[in-house]
């Protein structure tokens, strides 16, 4: 139940839901290239470059219970190089992916034991960008502010009238089966959830138990006046620093709370967005869709490399297409698939990628000025939506609509991060 605040509000629109949810499950739980676990953790690296505390913490849970090793979660320094390795990439798809080329395809493939297969790093970029625009729908709805997940509460709860998820999703009331099933899954969840605190309070109090030998080690040796370099034990050194400890996911009752350091799971935290179209830099990096689209370039690799993937990620581009939002065109006095074209085409030229039979002039008719800071703070840095920002444009839609923009930008940025990422890889593969 820990997506309980994203599906509630994609509940708005059941069919994208229903195509979102398979997805996902697809991705994280059926066979695939990447074990369970890495997967987990990939997520978790590529929330964590949006100091998305709601998705880290869902994925640290999802890691622990897929088996996942606890010292990883102290941070990059205590992951497979391998793993580690994926950094780089994924700092430059969250943030400007027009830098994505193939040397960064070539470097993670070719590094002797700890390369990546190709199939294996498909599903890896795929993850990187399903989490990273998921991030930004996360805010944009103000699921983030769940205080349950650690959030920041800088948005008001957002619920679709205290609608029961299976309501939304089906036009029905609860069935006494469904019910049931809910109660079935809600009873296996507790006992999962009781089985993961006593495995982090073990874990909890075997660390404590070896900072303290570690500390008395220490004072001996310094009463001894050895002058041993202090924190190393078995040759390698050891971190004394509180911040790159093990996140407290148990406190001394054993309950779960949140991951506080989200800096452990990233590095160069200043690496951000920045414009796209700049007068200092060569035009010659646009992204021309005529060139690499994902209708005729994109879905045949990744489905390829990735079996049945390509399928669900088009299934979901077009079910969002599909969405109405009769009243936002009424607004701006066009048809609804104008309307949805400005947004998802201003999107894509934030990072780069133009369609030449588009008029851009069109965006600035289409888009009120609130609309388009909006949209671009949802979708290059997400952590940085506040409630001011989405009160001042929202009074005058229904909430499904609002939830549709929201829908929009998860799926305009995503195949963006996609596009650029496959052809950095066909480039290699050629």
């Amino acid at each position: 139940g820990r997506l309980e605040a994203v599906t509630q509000q994609m509940g708005y629109h059941p069919q994208y839901l229903d195509s979102f949810l398979k997805t996902q499950h697809y991705l994280m739980h059926m066979d695939g290239p990447l074990p369970f676990d890495c997967r987990h953790y990939i997520a978790i690296m590529a929330a964590a470059r949006h100091q998305c505390r709601y998705l880290v913490n869902l994925h640290v849970l999802q890691f622990l219970r897929a088996g996942g090793d606890p010292q990883w979660l102290r941070g990059l320094d205590f992951i497979p190089p391998k793993l580690r390795n994926l950094n780089e990439i994924n700092k430059i798809l969250a943030h400007r992916p027009w830098l994505i080329t193939k040397k960064h395809i070539e470097k993670l493939l070719k590094i002797s034991e700890w390369s990546w297969s190709l199939a294996e790093l498909v599903h890896a970029v795929v993850l990187l960008a399903h989490c990273h625009a998921l991030a930004s729908f996360v805010f944009g709805c103000g699921c983030e502010q769940d205080e349950g997940l650690g959030g920041r509460s800088s948005l008001k709860p957002l619920s679709p009238r205290n609608q029961c998820f299976c309501e939304a999703t089906t036009g029905n009331g609860c069935s006494q089966e469904l019910l049931r099933i809910n109660r079935k899954r809600s009873l296996d969840s507790c006992m999962e959830l009781d089985s993961l605190r006593e495995r982090m309070q073990r874990i909890h109090v075997e660390t404590e138990g070896r900072e303290e030998m570690r500390l008395l080690q220490q004072d001996r040796e310094e009463g001894e006046g050895q002058g041993a370099k202090v924190g190393v034990r078995d040759g390698t050194e050891h971190r004394s620093d509180t911040s790159a400890g093990l996140p407290p996911l148990a406190d001394a009752d054993g309950e779960i709370t949140s991951a506080t350091n989200l800096a452990c799971y990233m590095q160069d935290p200043d690496f951000g967005y920045q414009d796209f179209a700049r007068r200092d830099e060569d035009q010659t990096q646009v992204f021309r869709v005529q060139d690499y689209s994902w209708e005729d370039h994109g879905f045949s690799l990744v489905n390829r490399l990735y079996s049945d993937i390509g399928h669900l990620l088009d299934e979901k581009f077009r079910m969002v297409d599909g969405l109405q939002s009769s009243a936002m065109a009424k607004r701006q006095g066009c048809e609804p698939s104008v309307f949805k074209r400005g947004v998802w085409n201003y999107i894509h030229c934030m990072f780069g990628i133009r369609y030449d039979d588009y008029d851009y002039a069109e965006v600035n008719q289409l888009l009120e000025r609130m609309l388009k800071v909006y949209i671009k703070t949802v979708t290059c840095y997400p952590e940085k939506t506040n409630s001011e920002m989405f009160d001042r444009f929202w009074k005058q839609f229904k909430h499904s609509e609002k939830v549709h923009v929201n829908l929009l930008i998860l799926e305009a940025r995503m195949q963006a991060e996609l596009l650029y990422a496959l052809q950095a890889i066909t480039q290699y593969m050629i």
